[in-house]
């Protein structure tokens, strides 16, 4: 099926698929309630009516949206899926006339393949004071800030993510 915008159903998988990175330390834990709160930012990928990936966009200001909780099953990682997923996050954020999305991420590398940059995270005060600041790690993080200008993202690789999955 590929990607689509999560449903509540879809909440303890989302949970379950987040919880196993963050054990692992590659994600902050995030609770069941968060996610059923938190609901409508995510997008899962699905296929054979099994959920296999997740990520949410969840907006930050008038001009800035984060993606969070981008969590692939370990089988299968390296297929695209997560590229699939944050792919999605970028269209929907540029629908919602958002100008920069950017993630806190321990895979630099993934997203600076994807186009975005390495910011200092004090570049992100939004963020910082409404997230961070409450956060067990703040304020000795060692995430990394990465940001991608959506006014520079080809509509071709935004549409790429669609077409991505087991032939």
């Amino acid at each position: 099926m590929g990607v689509r915008k999560a449903k509540t159903r879809d909440a303890t998988v989302i949970y379950n698929l987040v919880n196993v990175q963050a054990a692992k330390g590659m994600l902050l834990p995030r609770s069941l309630s968060s996610i059923y709160e938190h609901i409508r930012d995510f997008w899962v990928f699905e296929e054979g009516g099994e959920v296999v990936g997740c990520a949410a966009l969840q907006v930050v200001w008038e001009d800035l949206a984060e993606i969070r909780s981008l969590a692939v099953r370990e089988d299968r990682q390296g297929e695209g899926i997560g590229k699939a997923l944050v792919l999605a996050c970028l269209r929907e954020a540029k629908g919602l006339g958002i100008a920069r999305v950017f993630s806190l991420t321990y895979a630099k590398d993934f997203f600076l393949k994807m186009g975005f940059r390495e910011i200092d995270k004090t570049d992100l005060p939004q963020k910082i004071w409404t997230d961070c600041v409450n956060c067990v790690k703040f304020p000795t993080c060692d995430e990394v800030a990465v940001i991608i200008e959506l006014a520079h993202v080809s509509p071709d690789l935004l549409e790429e993510g669609l077409k991505v999955g087991r032939g």
